[in-house]
């Protein structure tokens, strides 16, 4: 079985003609299509940690993965009633130290600042039903940095959003900022007790031949992906062939 998981960024209804990476802003209406037509065709969609035993191989039904990253309020705002509607979960990946603040890290393409969730949002997407995963501490390239400043980035992540969230469990999923990972940075995020993480490698998750969990791949979805294009992404190869697998 390969299950499709979803990648979504900011949900806004639009984007100024040839801003920078203007695909990755989808419009609330198109969100709510493409949540619609999954449940249309009996599919279930489900966060990081309901979709775990599905990865595992431990059940098997109409599933997909729904996650968003870094964070945005417009998230909160547009995705949380869509898919309380549909009786659906999703993992919104949060960047510990920019609760609150904006997607700094964007500055410098020339890409609009736009709020993030502050604690008490992300509390609310939590408490609506939601999974919270962690996008590292500062949303830096891991592979840039010295061994102790890359492990404190996906630590102290983890540690900082299970506090503001009160999760005894804790924060247990996690998504490579930027796609950015190397052998050692895999590792130190297994060995900090995440039980996945994803990537920006496209392609679905093949249960026949599961690979890593911290290798995960997605389905990008961007402005331009209809209906029509979110059903082959979903239900045919051409993701895959995207991902080279």
């Amino acid at each position: 079985m390969k299950i499709p998981i979803l990648m979504y960024h900011q949900l806004e209804a639009h984007a100024p003609k040839g801003a920078p990476l203007r695909g990755l802003v989808v419009r609330p209406a198109t969100f709510a299509r493409h949540m619609a037509l999954m449940r249309f065709l009996g599919y279930r969609g489900l966060s990081m940690g309901d979709l775990m035993p599905y990865l595992l191989g431990e059940k098997q039904g109409r599933v997909f993965g729904i996650t968003f990253d870094d964070g945005y309020e417009n998230n909160l705002r547009h995705a949380l009633p869509v898919l309380q509607r549909h009786s659906f979960t999703a993992t919104c990946y949060a960047v510990g130290e920019a609760l609150g603040k904006t997607n700094a890290w964007d500055a410098d393409l020339g890409i609009a600042q736009v709020a993030l969730m502050d604690a008490a949002q992300l509390k609310q997407w939590h408490a609506g039903g939601q999974e919270v995963g962690s996008h590292s501490q500062n949303h830096l390239r891991l592979t840039a940095l010295a061994p102790q400043a890359m492990r404190a980035q996906i630590v102290e992540s983890r540690d900082g959003l299970s506090a503001v969230l009160n999760e005894p469990s804790g924060v247990r999923h996690f998504c490579y900022p930027y796609g950015d990972f190397d052998p050692a940075v895999v590792e130190v995020v297994r060995g900090a007790g995440y039980l996945t993480a994803t990537t920006t490698v496209r392609g679905r998750f093949d249960t026949h031949q599961p690979g890593d969990l911290m290798l995960i791949p997605r389905v990008l979805v961007s402005r331009s992906t209809t209906w029509l294009h979110l059903l082959l992404k979903c239900f045919t190869r051409y993701e895959d062939k995207r991902g080279g697998v």
